[in-house]
């Protein structure tokens, strides 16, 4: 299966970053949105597994919490996640319908990789050992 993540609102390098974290966790591909505008036009467009939102979209410098609202009341949205570190607007975009996401600093933590593994990778399609 091929993951697909569309990633809005981040930086070039932040963007990188989190490619290659999705990249080597999941062989995922990572498409990049600059601004709400482009992120909802791709989304019309191309199916994606995850949408991650930046909490400040660094295109138009709109707030992704307000892009998370329109996403998750959306029929059929993929599941969505912010990517910043404040605890506070964590907890907004779950209010508004977001999964947990995580920030920039915790790209390298082990839970990050496996929350998004939890998420992206069916248990079926995980290797089962064979009972003797």
């Amino acid at each position: 299966m091929s993951i697909n993540v569309l990633s809005i609102g981040q930086c070039g390098f932040d963007h990188a970053a989190i490619a290659r974290l999705l990249s080597r966790t999941l062989q995922a591909h990572t498409d990049a949105a600059a601004t709400a505008a482009e992120g909802l036009e791709k989304l019309a467009a191309h199916s994606y597994h995850l949408v991650l939102v930046n909490r400040i979209i660094d295109g138009d410098a709109s707030s992704g919490i307000d892009l998370i609202t329109k996403l998750c009341a959306q029929r059929g949205c993929p599941p969505v996640m912010l990517v910043s570190n404040l605890p506070e607007a964590q907890a907004a975009a779950v209010a508004v319908g977001a999964l947990v996401g995580f920030g920039k600093s915790a790209m390298g933590d082990p839970d990050v990789a496996r929350r998004l593994k939890a998420l992206l990778i069916p248990e079926q399609e995980l290797p089962t050992r064979s009972r003797p």
